[in-house]
């Protein structure tokens, strides 16, 4: 009998405290990727980040996550899930106090990554587990439900307690809180959880681990630098060599008889459809709250606190939402559920494109409002089919695909929306009154411009504040249609590969 089997029996209703303590850790994961984003005005002061370092700081999490996960995913299938996840859990202890103590932008960014590794080793296993420990189909839906709805609250929720803890406390508050409730979550979960590892698994194939790592690096990579507008050679050549790399991990997984990742469960049309939906709508509303926490800061001139307070449509409507998920799928279906959610999304972006300018809050907390409602239905559908596809013992690369989208696409949101909002914004700061590097500064970023006005006299701080305002609603509205286009791509490609009638039965 094998290990995924033999322990499901004595588990009974303690199920729903394990799942507990699994969200509780991809609580604090979750509110990592965003949790930054409205203590960037500070970190900007404290630590002289430049434009460069923002992104990165911002967005240095997600990639990493996401280019990890698949491997992460193979070796909790190998090695043990619980395993995995607790090691994980404490590197992210770790991590949290390497950036917390970070004085200068590049130690921020290494405990960006160390927390990168960890939360890569953590969130495949919360799924994966899950998956082995909830065997009743709608049951396991319901939990999924649940977990969804702590994964979306968890980055809907990360600028509201950033937004208190950094007013408060100052910016690396918001990696301290993680501390102890790392040592209680691993306390626990090492005396509660169960083990499972997938029966008879072969060694793992680090070749193809070192090609999906680099892969999906190096695409991330070359899609920030050519979004840029300005990428050098080697840019694009490190973007090819990403595809290369991706389409020689994809043809090896083909021919092994234990891959990483079995490349084919994407000739399933639900499947790739739930992999897309996740991947492009987190990379939409990534962006989106990303530019969203700078907007409330610099343009209307939030603080931390208020303008995380102010996030809190997105963070209600997602818990709801995700919630009422498993239900609506038994209801309407799989294809229903997610082009619903989709279609949310692709109007809240709608919205904020056509709201006359200057954008008032009212507008953003309507949109704010919708995402969490396209969100919570579209990642909470997708999730479920895609843990639901795979045999208890792959459970760990549905978990590596779900998680990889997810993350990578908040990584890839800001990557790449956000710089193609900061060169449109650049090109629309081109007539001010200033010269040399208070023009370069005021150029670079709404963070810099708004730092160059309080230099300047009374009315010429007034024009630069009043250009940048403009440039970055300008800005906004662009990326609000090409992220509306992206969704509603998606959106019908659901349609057209999810069969009609489709829903989650049975278990494997």
């Amino acid at each position: 009998m094998s290990d995924d089997t033999e322990v499901v029996p004595t588990i009974g209703s303690v199920r729903w405290v394990m799942l507990a303590v699994l969200c509780a850790s991809l609580l604090l994961v979750a509110m990592d990727a965003t949790i930054l984003n409205v203590a960037l005005p500070s970190l900007i002061a404290d630590l002289q980040v430049g434009q460069l370092e923002q992104l990165w700081i911002i967005d240095v999490y997600g990639l990493v996550l996401g280019g990890l996960l698949i491997t992460t995913g193979a070796v909790g299938d190998r090695i043990g899930r619980k395993l995995l996840f607790l090691a994980g859990f404490v590197l992210f202890g770790v991590a949290s106090v390497v950036a917390a103590t970070a004085q200068s932008s590049w130690q921020l960014i290494v405990g960006r990554v160390l927390l990168a590794i960890g939360g890569a080793m953590v969130m495949p296993s919360t799924l994966s587990l899950i998956r082995n420990i909830f065997t009743d189909a709608r049951e396991r839906t319901l939990a999924i439900g649940i977990w969804a709805a702590v994964a979306g609250a968890g980055a809907t929720i990360g600028p509201i307690v950033g937004g208190v803890l950094v007013e408060q406390f100052g910016w690396a508050s918001a990696f301290w809180l993680n501390v102890p409730i790392v040592v209680l979550t691993v306390a626990v979960g090492a005396w509660l959880l169960p083990e499972y590892r997938a029966p008879q698994s072969g060694s793992l194939d680090w070749l193809a681990a070192v090609l999906s790592i680099a892969g999906i690096v190096s695409v991330a990579w070359g899609i920030k630098h050519v979004a840029k507008g300005s990428a050098a050679p080697i840019d694009w050549t490190v973007l090819a060599l990403g595809v290369l790399l991706l389409a020689w991990f994809a043809r090896r997984q083909l021919v092994a008889d234990d891959p990483l990742l079995d490349v084919r469960l994407f000739r399933n049309g639900a499947f790739t459809a739930a992999a897309l939906a996740t991947l492009l709508a987190m990379l939409a509303i990534g962006a989106a709250l990303f530019l969203i926490s700078l907007w409330l800061q610099y343009v209307h001139g939030y603080s931390p606190s208020e303008a995380g307070l102010r996030t809190l449509p997105s963070a209600l409507t997602l818990l709801v939402a995700s919630l009422a998920t498993p239900a609506l799928m038994q209801r309407l279906g799989v294809r229903a559920v997610l082009a619903i959610g989709l279609g949310a999304l692709a109007l809240g972006f709608l919205v904020l494109a056509l709201s006359p300018e200057p954008t008032t809050y009212p507008v953003i907390a309507l949109v704010l409002a919708s995402f969490g409602i396209g969100d919570g239905l579209a990642i909470t559908a997708a999730a479920a089919v895609l843990v639901s596809a795979v045999p208890p013992e792959r459970a760990g690369q549905a978990g590596a695909v779900s998680e990889t989208n997810y993350e990578l696409g908040i990584g890839l949101g800001v990557a790449l929306l956000g710089s193609i909002h900061a060169r449109i914004f650049t090109e629309n700061m081109d007539r001010l009154p200033l010269h040399g590097e208070n023009l370069d500064d005021a150029r670079e970023s709404i963070g810099g411009a708004v730092d160059v006005a309080g230099r300047l006299d009374n009315a010429t701080r007034d024009q630069v504040l009043e250009a940048a305002r403009h440039a970055f609603d300008v800005a906004l509205t662009t990326t609000s249609y090409v992220s509306a286009a992206l969704v509603a791509t998606v959106a019908v490609i659901a349609v057209l590969l999810v069969p009609k009638g489709f829903r989650i039965t049975g278990s494997h």
